[in-house]
C-alpha cells in the first residue's frame, strides 16, 4: 500500500480443517495489504494451537477464546494491536462477535449471513453507527469484475427499462443426509440454533438475492415463496423458490437449492430489459453474454476491449488468464482496506463508499436487506398469503 504498514487483522474461527477461513486468509494476502497478527481459531485447544503454528503467529496471540482476544488486543499499543477482525464462524456467533468487536473499537469483516435474524442484524447496524468503524460482509460474488461490468451496463440503461431478473444458485452437496453422518460443515448449517432461520435460504439464497438487487439496481418490494426440506428429518430447508416483484414493475424468480444432485456451485444471473439482456455464470466468470433484439449476441471477456474502467480496476491479470473466486474475494478485502485507510484518524469517517464507487464493498445495508429477505420468505412460505411485503 505505497510503503505504508500493512493492516493488522485478527480472525475468529477458520482453524484447521475449515474451508472459509483459509479463503479469507488467501484473499487478504493477495494484495499484500494485510497481516494476520492474532486469532481465536477454534475452541479446541490443540486445533487452535496447531492453526496458529501453521500460520506462523506469535503463540501469545493465539487466544483460547474470543472473549480473551478482544481485551488482550485492546491492551496492546496502538501500533501493534489488530485493527480489524475477520469473523468466519457459524452464523449464531456473527452478531455477538461483531457487536463486541465494533464496541471495542475494531473494524469488522464478517461472513454472511449478517446474523440469525433481522432483529440481530439491526443491533449490529446500531453498533456500526455508534462505533464509527467499518463493517463489511463477504458477499463474494459481487467482487467479480464482470459482475461490476453487468451492474454498470444496467445502470447506464443499455438494456432499457428492466423487466425480468432471474437468479439461480444450484448445489448438490446436501443431497444425502451427510449432516447426520459426521460432516461438520453440513451439520451446523442444518442446525437452527447455529444456522438461523433458514438453511439453504440463509446459506446461498442470500447470495442470490444480494446479487440480484446489486446488479439490477432495483429493490424487491414483495415476494411469494416456497421452502422445502427434501431430505427426511432435516430441520431446515434445503431448497428455495421465490417469485419476486421489484420496484418499477420488474418481475423476478429466485431459485436456490443444495439438493440438486450433481451440481457444483451453479450461480447464474440473467437480467432482461426492453432492448436486450445479460447472462453471467459463476462457474464461467470471465464471460458476460449480452443478447439483443436487433443485433448479434455479444460475449464480453474479462480483460478484453470495451470494459468499463470500474470493471477493469477489479481485474488482476491480462485477458485469457482465468480469474475466479479468490480474486473476487480479494477485491472485497482490497476495497475494505482502502476505505479503512481513507477514514483512518477521522472519527466516524470510515464509512463504506456508495454503490458504484471504485472501492464499494457489501456492508450493513446489504446485510439488513438479505435478513429482511430471509424473514419475508419464511413468513410467506409458512402462511396463506400469496404475497409478502419486503420492507426496509
Amino acid at each position: 500500500m505505497n510503503g505504508r504498514s500493512k493492516i493488522r487483522y485478527g480472525m475468529v474461527g477458520g482453524g484447521e480443517g475449515a474451508f472459509i477461513g483459509a479463503v479469507h486468509r488467501m484473499a487478504a494476502a493477495l494484495d499484500s495489504e494485510y497481516e494476520l497478527v492474532c486469532g481465536a481459531f477454534s475452541t479446541d485447544a490443540d486445533r487452535n494451537r496447531r492453526s496458529a503454528e501453521v500460520l506462523g503467529l506469535d503463540p501469545g496471540r493465539a487466544y483460547a477464546t474470543f472473549d480473551k482476544l478482544l481485551p488482550a488486543e485492546a491492551a496492546l499499543p496502538a501500533d501493534e494491536r489488530m485493527e480489524a477482525l475477520a469473523i468466519v464462524t457459524p452464523n449464531h456467533l456473527h452478531a455477538p462477535m461483531a457487536i463486541a468487536a465494533l464496541d471495542a473499537g475494531f473494524h469488522v469483516l464478517s461472513e454472511k449471513p449478517m446474523a440469525l435474524n433481522l432483529a440481530e442484524a439491526r443491533v449490529i447496524g446500531a453498533a456500526v453507527a455508534r462505533s464509527g468503524k467499518l463493517y463489511g460482509l463477504a458477499f463474494t460474488y459481487s467482487g467479480y469484475p464482470l459482475i461490476e461490468e453487468a451492474r454498470v451496463r444496467v445502470a447506464r440503461g443499455d438494456f432499457g427499462r428492466i423487466r425480468l431478473v432471474q437468479v439461480e444458485y444450484s448445489q448438490g452437496w446436501l443431497s444425502r443426509p451427510i449432516d447426520r453422518d459426521g460432516n461438520k460443515q453440513a451439520e451446523w448449517r442444518t442446525d437452527p440454533a447455529r444456522a438461523g432461520l433458514g438453511g439453504c435460504l440463509g446459506d446461498i439464497g442470500t447470495h442470490a438475492f444480494q446479487l440480484a438487487e446489486h446488479v439490477s439496481g432495483l429493490a424487491v418490494e414483495s415476494l411469494s415463496a416456497e421452502l422445502t426440506a427434501h431430505v427426511a428429518g432435516r430441520r431446515l430447508d434445503d431448497d428455495v423458490a421465490a417469485l419476486l416483484r421489484f420496484e418499477g414493475g420488474a418481475r423476478g424468480v429466485l431459485k436456490a437449492s443444495q439438493v440438486a444432485a450433481g451440481d457444483e456451485n451453479g450461480l447464474r444471473l440473467r437480467i432482461h430489459g426492453e432492448e436486450g439482456g445479460l447472462d453471467w455464470s459463476q462457474m464461467e466468470p470471465n464471460s458476460l453474454t449480452l443478447r439483443w433484439l436487433d443485433r448479434p449476441t455479444e460475449v464480453i471477456r474479462a480483460g478484453g476491449p470495451g470494459l468499463d474502467p470500474s470493471a477493469m480496476a477489479r481485474l488482476r491479470t491480462p485477458a485469457g488468464h482465468p480469474e475466479g473466486y479468490i480474486e473476487a474475494f480479494a477485491n472485497l478485502y482490497r476495497s475494505f482496506g482502502r476505505t479503512l485507510r481513507a477514514g483512518a484518524g477521522r472519527a466516524g469517517a470510515a464509512t463504506p463508499p456508495p454503490r458504484g464507487a471504485a472501492d464499494w464493498f457489501p456492508g450493513a445495508a446489504d446485510g439488513l436487506r438479505t435478513m429482511a429477505f430471509v424473514e419475508a420468505v419464511i413468513e410467506n412460505a409458512s402462511g396463506d398469503a400469496k404475497w409478502t411485503s419486503l420492507a426496509g
